[in-house]
């Protein structure tokens, strides 16, 4: 990314065996990736093309040692933590797919909150997905079951009054990135007509070159 942020993104790794592909431009997720499954059979050898099968793919945790005093308190771990890939999914499908949200929500309501990071601390929620990706009608439904708003949905959403003041509280936010880098601007961006004076209000702020939208994330007018 150069130091005018004229592409809208920063890189990130792959993820998992269904992986979450950036798209050519740069400035979104492919849905088509996002829901792609491994092509090959239950009765192979679970390899894909890059040769690797899904445990050597990851995800994988860094090694650990504290070399510090362990916290007085300690959690009882009287629950179950809800199950990472069933949390990867969840957030996979809030991209693209409101009818898999649903079913997935309806399955385990914990769901809603949780977050993935995909590596090096690249946490994302279902949320968050669908607001970069442009999906009002999933972050609605996310919202109306309690997901945490936050200011880069409200971007997406076009709530110019509720962008207006976390930058009033904090104006360092502008420079704020969202999943996998995307910016303030990128959100309002994808936010579309309902999102312009958002958009126009953060232009105003910092103007930043934004690249078009790909085909796919234009809505027909």
């Amino acid at each position: 990314m150069s130091n005018t942020q004229s592409n809208e993104t920063e890189a990130s790794s792959p993820i998992s065996r269904r992986a979450i592909a950036m798209a050519g431009l740069g400035l979104a997720l492919s849905p088509i990736v996002l829901l792609g499954q491994n092509a090959t059979s239950p009765q192979e050898d679970d390899k894909s093309q890059d040769g690797k099968s899904d445990q050597e793919r990851g995800p994988k945790e860094k090694s650990f040692k504290r070399d510090y005093p362990a916290p007085d308190f300690q959690p009882s771990w009287k629950n179950d933590q809800i199950n990472r890939e069933m949390v990867a999914d969840f957030v996979i499908y809030a991209h693209s797919d409101l009818k898999m949200v649903e079913k997935l929500f309806e399955r385990e309501p914990g769901l809603l909150n949780s977050t993935m990071d995909w590596g090096n601390g690249d946490w994302e929620d279902a949320l968050g997905g669908a607001s970069h990706m442009g999906r009002r009608d999933i972050v609605e439904f996310l919202l109306s079951k309690g997901a945490r708003p936050n200011l880069f949905c409200t971007a997406m959403l076009g709530l110019l009054e509720s962008v207006k003041a976390m930058l009033n509280l904090q104006p360092e936010l502008i420079n704020a990135k969202g999943p996998h880098g995307f910016t303030l601007h990128f959100h309002a961006q994808v936010g579309q007509d309902e999102a312009k004076p958002v958009l126009d209000y953060l232009q105003s702020i910092k103007e930043v070159e934004l690249k078009p939208l790909p085909m796919f994330m234009r809505r027909k007018k």
